[in-house]
């Protein structure tokens, strides 16, 4: 079974917003055994909307769309979609009942243009949206259906989770996805040494390569024709294969992955951050429970702070600049003692021409890794462009953590 989505609303287009619900939506799909065939982005226009569900109602049994359902003159999605399907708005008591509880302590909510809300195509079913005001339809258009959700993304996630989804059922095909994570090794030099696995492979298995910031994912991917055994036999044998390199083989995020470590272990970490600004604490609190290992970050931009607040002596700075191991291995000790934490990381480098303080290339990152029994450093050569730097910073500091957590 094969599924589109079509995200509406000029936003997306201009760059104003960037379109997370699409890959989330693919994974819940893909649980479902759906596979997402193809995602379209249209402006809030008649016309493309239109010629976007006929070109998707033209390959897809399931189309999906997202946005342009408020009650605003710009948000057109419900009144296009009732002319696709020959049809007319009329109330319905269960959502004007629905907004109105949802509203009542806001009565400035309550006005003319929220009354529009609960007006619906007369032939779609309607969903409860536990929590937004835009009703949830689902149209019929013969064997295949259309169902339309708010873009807002936490709507959107509720809907699909507790009414979407359940409404279209698991279907019996079965689509399979496992992944490993391997690092330290060039993706041409990687397909070298798979040449073989992948020559072996049946037809109906598909290994993909995923680079990004120093990492590269293996997806293998089976789509209904292999069952899971057979999967994980050629997983297993993937895993064998890049042992050498391997750092995950699940696809979570290295974060998560060094958090369950710093959890089962008990133990903490905290962060010195120079050239990557703080991004480094983003990641380690990014997800819940990340209280539990991660106590907090100095983010030691200016020399300054490395001096007063880190404690880095400034004949050090002067002798071998800030972006040194000396300096790098003061803060992360400084940071572990001042957080009080089992490990620590700190990092400092030249994310850009005017790096300041350091005469050295610019992509050059000194990253120190501090723990109970001893502190680890090492220099990096991270490219040129400063984001693509701080993240590959980070991937860096986070590979190691994990290698030394293990």
């Amino acid at each position: 079974m094969r599924a589109e989505v079509i995200t509406i609303g000029d936003e997306l287009l201009i760059g104003q917003v960037v379109d997370t619900n699409s890959a989330w939506i693919a994974e819940q799909l893909n649980a479902y055994g759906i596979e997402l065939y193809q995602i379209t982005s249209v402006h809030d226009s008649r016309e493309h909307i239109i010629a976007a569900l006929d070109e998707a109602f033209g390959r897809a049994d399931i189309v999906l769309t997202t946005g342009g359902l408020g009650p605003t003159k710009d948000d057109i999605t419900k009144h296009v979609l009732c002319e696709y399907f020959g049809t007319h708005l009329i109330e319905d008591a269960r959502v004007r009942a629905h907004i109105e509880r949802l509203y009542k302590d806001r009565p400035d909510v309550l006005n003319r243009l929220t009354a529009t809300q609960w007006l619906v195509p007369e032939n779609a079913e309607i969903l409860e949206n536990r929590v937004g005001s835009a009703p949830l339809m689902i149209f019929h258009h013969g064997q295949q259906l259309l169902a339309s959700m708010p873009g807002v993304p936490y709507e959107m996630k509720i809907a699909m989770e507790e009414q979407i989804l359940p409404y279209i059922g698991r279907t019996t095909a079965s689509i399979l996805h496992k992944t490993l994570q391997v690092t330290g090794i060039p993706e041409s030099a990687l397909a070298i040494l798979l040449e073989d696995y992948e020559a072996k492979m049946p037809a109906s298995l598909h290994l993909a390569y995923l680079p990004k910031d120093g990492i590269i994912r293996l997806r293998l991917s089976s789509y209904g024709e292999v069952t899971e055994k057979e999967m994980n036999g050629w997983f297993e044998e993937l895993k064998r294969l890049t042992a050498a390199y391997l750092i995950a083989d699940t696809d979570e995020p290295l974060e998560v992955i060094a958090g369950r470590l710093l959890k089962e272990r008990h133990q903490t970490i905290s962060t010195a951050e120079s050239c990557t600004g703080g991004k480094l604490a983003v990641l380690l609190n990014k997800h819940a429970g990340s209280s539990e290992f991660y106590k907090g970050s100095i983010v030691s931009y200016a020399t300054s702070v490395k001096e007063q607040v880190l404690g880095v002596p400034s004949e050090m700075i002067k002798q071998h600049t800030v972006v040194s191991e000396d300096v790098v291995r003061v803060m992360a000790e400084s940071v572990r003692k001042l957080l009080n934490t089992d490990f620590s990381i700190a990092t400092s480098g030249i994310a850009s021409a005017t790096g300041g303080y350091s005469d050295a290339e610019v992509g050059t990152v000194w990253i120190a890794w501090a723990t109970p029994q001893n502190t680890y450093a090492e220099c990096f050569h991270l490219g040129k462009l400063r984001e693509q730097i701080t993240d590959r910073a980070c991937t860096k500091a986070l590979v190691k953590l994990i290698e030394i957590l293990r």
